[in-house]
């Protein structure tokens, strides 16, 4: 697709900008952004950043602290990030625990450096958030109560899956809370931010498209994904149903009996693709493969980070949905 390969041609020189005119925010009053005007952000990780570029056009530049092949969640900035991000103009993050560098950042910049803009992708999502259920194995996708409440049973705090950008729907609406975010921030460029915002909002229809065919297709009910699910919003959006013997958490061990449950539904099902995540080992899907009927382990993306070969190929988030998760799960779901 070469919407993004051009935004990504466009990025890697508006990257450069931004950082110079972070260096010359160094030396401003104010610890503002480049000394033109609203010109230079970071966000939180690869997606957050991709739409923050894509949203800013040739407005602004943003930056992604997380070096290739992380993932933003779990991930533990260095100590220079917080006066690099006040050195500029705008802040792009995801209030989650699952993130709370980015939420400490957050609040430091709220309190601290009023000059800044922080954008919540998250603001007004709250009763679209799927409980983030941390048993081991089995199949995923519990929704939260009717009112949103973050408070469990027990009057512990519920956990959420914050993995909501993997749902090309929630994305739209996470991409036109940016756009509003830095149209408030800078209103001489709003209908710029805006309608990049829905041009960029109709590719993902194509992406929500392309899903609710592989689900109306499908020859099969259900798939195995061998590794932690980031997936619970796919299958809550449409009906999809993904067994992971590893379940949700990225700190769960598959046990020997769920490794076995996993091969005995392959075999059932005539499964003959295991999906598993790019970011993670592939050693326990190809295990699953080499024990079952099962022929080929498939590589899917929580799109939630970016590989070397991906950048080199001009993959943005749509390239990775499009590209890899799009034909994976139509293998997966024998939907060709």
């Amino acid at each position: 697709m070469t919407h993004s390969r051009r935004s990504v041609l466009r990025r890697g020189a508006g990257l450069a900008a931004a950082g110079a005119a972070a260096s010359l925010a160094g030396c401003s009053d104010g610890g503002s952004g480049g000394s033109e005007g609203f010109d230079s952000g970071y966000a939180a990780f690869f997606t957050l950043n991709d739409w923050a570029n894509e949203v800013a056009g040739e407005n602004a530049a943003f930056e992604d602290p997380v070096d290739v092949g992380q993932l933003g969640h779990g991930w533990t900035p260095d100590g220079t990030l917080a006066a690099d991000v006040a050195a500029t103009d705008a802040f792009v993050y995801l209030d989650s625990p699952e993130f709370s560098w980015a939420q400490d950042l957050a609040e430091t910049l709220e309190s601290d450096y009023d000059s800044v803009a922080v954008v919540d992708v998250l603001d007004g999502l709250e009763d679209d958030l799927l409980e983030w259920d941390h048993s081991h194995g089995g199949e995923s996708g519990t929704h939260d109560g009717e009112d949103g409440s973050h408070d469990g049973d027990g009057g512990g705090e519920v956990r959420y899956d914050p993995h909501v950008w993997v749902d090309p729907v929630l994305a739209a609406e996470m991409v036109d809370t940016i756009s509003t975010g830095l149209g408030e921030a800078d209103p001489e460029n709003a209908d710029a931010y805006a309608a990049n915002a829905e041009a960029y909002a109709e590719e993902l229809d194509a992406v929500d498209a392309a899903f609710e065919t592989i689900a109306d297709e499908a020859a099969r009910d259900v798939a195995v994904l061998a590794g932690h699910n980031s997936f619970q919003y796919l299958e809550a959006r449409y009906g999809f149903r993904l067994r992971s013997p590893v379940g949700v958490s990225p700190q769960n061990e598959p046990t020997q009996s769920e490794i076995a449950d996993t091969i005995e539904l392959v075999d059932s099902e005539g499964i003959d693709v295991v999906l598993y995540d790019r970011f993670q080992s592939p050693r326990l899907a190809e295990s699953i493969v080499e024990n079952s009927g099962a022929t080929e382990a498939v590589p899917v993306t929580p799109a939630g980070g970016t590989t070397r070969e991906w950048n080199d190929a001009g993959y943005g988030y749509l390239e990775q949905m499009t590209e890899v998760n799009v034909p994976a799960f139509e293998r997966a779901f024998g939907s060709q």
